[in-house]
């Protein structure tokens, strides 16, 4: 077949290939020689967004951070936190106490900074002392003398109702007699002794006495009866009036005691709540003077259990003060992390306490506060994928933030069941919340959840990378001489520093950018450090961080060898040398997570007389994303634009990715698609020692794609391993051209024309090297070149249209 030869390429060079860092830019011999770096590099607009947040105290302005990966992203913006330093209100002391009126509602008292625990102490000390001396006044002689007086008084008048009733029943021959449960009663007197009316029918039936005499005893007794009823109802009434004489001297007694200690407290904490409080405690005290009459256990013992089973609990434990947030004066704007938000610990929570027989009872004693709380007039920190998947977390979250109230409860369905739960007066609350998350995260937040937006006004947005300036270089080495501090390691060498540099390139993808996911770097320097340390060196230099990378991909890479080792015994085929018919090397990314390598994978193309179109195997086979879907329509749609203009696309081609049972996704192999569908078109072979990767748009331009470094040293593995021959490389987009960061050793092999790397624009810049003949362009009359590719391929699909015409002709 005659062809026309096309042009040579245009290789890469080695120095296209790796970005070097150049030592001159580091004045210093080692990181020791410089100051550590302070506060974060990289994130400016990240930056100013938490500011705004952090400080812009209105309802709404909390912060959805996002972005942010690696490790320690939760300890960055407590850091940032730290540096930004917001000046918050100081938030007051808060406590709970006994609601007198509503048990079931225990009260809320808020006392200035640094005043809970002292008042909490200081009620304690008032009711312990009021419990000693209370027993002590009524143990006074002066208060005996006084309850005698009242007892004396209140015993005559009685006796002297009594009396009169007695004489008057022994003169019609009657009596009181006790009986016992039943009380005292009217009886007769027959013979000198008291009988029961039952006794009378005996005595009449024994003759002993008359019947008319029995009934005539009958009748005043009942007489009598009803008037020492009246009696009795007089006498309760002097007892009812000695008994409320009695309290009252018991009240004038302890007032004095109470009065002073509840004054004393008022004159000690004159804030709102706190006098009507006490005011209640005084009434209660009094009014419950039986619990002050005995010396009650020691407050330690409450809820001890003792001997035989019973429970001894704090008789006081109503008048206690439950303080649920206290500060030292001076203490600092909170800033908390909470590693762990279940609904008890971002919320609190109310512990239940069991009795003998099991019964739950809870008082105000028993209320816990959570991280909300403590973050009070600060700052909490939470991970959003964790307050989103705790039970009851997000939405009590969204209602606290929304009315600025906390409302303590325990989320527990145990206690919905066992029911009479206490509700606790709800806390106002002034808390800036700071949610970590993913951008996916944020967006179906802010897309799905209505009040979401209204909370969270304010988005951080971390970057991964920023741009690679001589200033991040020198922030570079400033990191690494902030770690060398704090976690002790050696210190780094220009050579060391720039090694760390060009990973930072490396892991942002381009050769203009550093990475800014720290917390890799910060791994890499403390790896490097060990293996300083294992060959002895007192100074980190290049070949251990060289040292560090390496170990790191050794942990990770057995998918990776395990494929390699595959490839070279031939169970997974891939030709590295001569040239075939509608086959061509495509390049692919695996990533296990932790750890992400390229591969080569045989592309393969049929065409055939038909209608089908193109078919998808992978599609056909479900084993496709949608993305790749996407290219393959997109693919066809170039062959319709660049072929289908004066006749009709009439052909059935298939597409395969050869050797693939896992899926595939992503549009990056398009061009490589296209390429063997030109070869099976055409009847050109493609050059098998040439790997080819980019995504290509309907109009045949090819565009960049992700990954590229992983697959160009993927198919340099497979060339070394089965033997380079000086021909091979990768066909890669121009546009990637600034994202190369090679292993050195991909760079060297290039240098030394082992391997190549051909950037190209154009799906024709592509074919030609793969076949080695001239794509063609149209000429004038709307015909391709001749003995181009474009041309056999335009010429094989009218032969396919016209047989497929002429086919369907003939009829059945």
């Amino acid at each position: 077949m005659k062809t026309k030869t096309a042009a040579p390429a245009r290789e890469l060079k080695a120095e296209e290939l790796r970005w070097q860092c150049d030592t001159s830019l580091l004045k210093f011999e080692t990181t020791a020689e410089i100051p550590p770096l302070e506060g974060i590099i990289g994130q400016e607009r990240a930056l100013r967004a938490l500011e705004l947040g952090v400080e812009l105290y209105a309802p709404g302005y909390n912060v959805f951070v996002c972005g942010l990966s690696g490790t320690g992203r939760m300890t960055t913006v407590k850091t940032l936190l730290e540096r930004i330093r917001p000046s918050c209100p100081p938030a007051p002391d808060r406590c709970y106490v006994h609601n007198f009126a509503h048990p079931e509602q225990p009260r809320l008292l808020t006392l200035p900074r640094g005043k809970g625990t002292p008042f909490a102490k200081d009620f304690d000390r008032a009711i312990d002392f009021l419990s000693t001396r209370i027993p002590q006044r009524f143990e006074d002689e002066s208060f005996a003398k006084a309850r005698q007086r009242i007892l004396e008084r209140y015993t005559e008048q009685e006796k002297e109702i009594l009396q009169g009733f007695r004489e008057q029943l022994k003169k019609q021959d009657f009596m009181l007699a006790d009986l016992g449960p039943a009380g005292p009663a009217v009886l007769p007197v027959v013979e000198g002794e008291a009988v029961q009316l039952e006794q009378l029918e005996k005595l009449v039936e024994a003759g002993q006495l008359a019947p008319e005499r029995a009934q005539e005893i009958e009748g005043k007794q009942e007489e009598l009866q009803r008037h020492f009823a009246e009696l009795y109802r007089r006498t309760l009434q002097i007892q009812r009036a000695m008994n409320l004489e009695m309290e009252l001297l018991e009240r004038e007694t302890a007032s004095t005691l109470v009065d002073t200690v509840i004054e004393e407290l008022k004159e000690k904490y004159p804030h709102p709540g706190i006098s009507e409080h006490l005011e209640d405690v005084r009434s209660s005290i009094l009014e419950n003077l039986a619990l002050f009459k005995a010396k009650a256990p020691p407050p330690e013992e409450a809820l001890m259990p003792k001997t035989g089973g019973a429970v001894v609990t704090d008789s006081y434990r109503i008048y206690r003060v439950n303080p649920v947030l206290v500060h030292e004066k001076d203490e600092e704007c909170p800033i908390l992390i909470e590693t762990t938000p279940s609904y008890a610990n971002v919320f609190g929570s109310i512990q239940r306490n069991y009795d003998l027989r099991g019964v739950v009872h809870s008082d105000h004693m028993d209320i816990r506060g959570g991280s909300l709380l403590e973050a009070d007039g600060g700052y909490l920190v939470l991970n959003a994928i964790d307050v989103l998947l705790e039970p009851g977390v997000w939405p009590s979250l969204k209602r606290t933030l929304i009315f600025r109230q906390l409302e303590i409860q325990t989320f527990d369905w145990l206690t919905r069941l066992a029911g009479g739960t206490l509700k606790p007066e709800p806390i106002e609350v002034n808390v800036k919340v700071l949610l970590v998350g993913e951008r996916h995260l944020y967006d179906l937040l802010y897309a799905f959840e209505e009040d979401f937006k209204k909370i969270f006004k304010v988005k951080a947005d971390f970057d991964t990378e920023m741009n690679r300036t001589k200033e991040g270089v020198s922030q570079y080495a400033g990191l690494l001489r902030k770690l060398c501090e704090e976690d002790k390691l050696c210190a780094f060498d220009q050579s060391a520093v720039a090694a760390v540099v060009e990973f930072g390139v490396r892991r942002a993808g381009r050769q203009d950018k550093l990475s800014t996911r720290f917390s890799e770097i910060a791994d890499l320097a403390r790896e490097s450090h060990y293996w300083a340390q294992k060959a002895g060196s007192k100074i980190c230099r290049r070949e251990h961080v060289e040292k560090a990378i390496e170990a790191h991909m050794e942990r990770h890479n057995l998918v990776e060898e395990k494929i390699q080792e595959m490839i070279e015994k031939n169970v997974l085929l891939i030709d590295v040398t001569g040239q075939r018919i509608g086959q061509v090397n495509g390049l692919s990314v695996f990533d296990v997570g932790s750890y992400a390598f390229g591969r080569p994978v045989r592309i393969t193309a049929s065409v055939a007389m038909g209608r089908g179109g193109i078919i998808n195997i992978e599609r056909e086979a479900n084993l496709s994303g949608r993305v790749y879907d996407k290219g393959v329509q997109i693919l066809a749609g170039y062959l319709r634009q660049k072929f289908a203009q004066d006749k009709p696309l009439s052909l059935a081609a298939s597409v395969c990715f050869e050797q693939s049972y896992s899926g595939v996704d992503g549009d990056s192999a398009s061009s490589t698609e296209v390429y063997a569908l030109l070869s099976a078109l055409s009847g050109l072979p493609l050059r098998q020692d040439v790997a080819v990767t980019g995504s290509v748009n309907q109009k045949g331009d090819i565009q960049a794609i992700g990954g590229i470094n992983y697959k160009i040293e993927g198919f340099y593995a497979v060339c070394k391993a089965k033997g380079l021959t000086g021909t091979q490389g990768v066909i890669l987009p121009k546009e990637n051209v600034p994202d190369l960061m090679l292993r050195q050793e991909v760079v060297d092999a290039v240098k030394a024309g082992k391997f190549h790397l051909w950037p190209i624009e154009t799906i024709d810049q592509g074919i030609e090297i793969l076949t080695g003949v001239k794509a063609g362009e149209r000429g004038p009359d709307g015909q391709f070149e001749p003995d181009s590719v474009n041309a056999l391929a335009d010429r094989r699909l009218r032969e396919l249209a016209e047989g497929l015409k002429a086919f369907d002709g003939r009829g059945p």
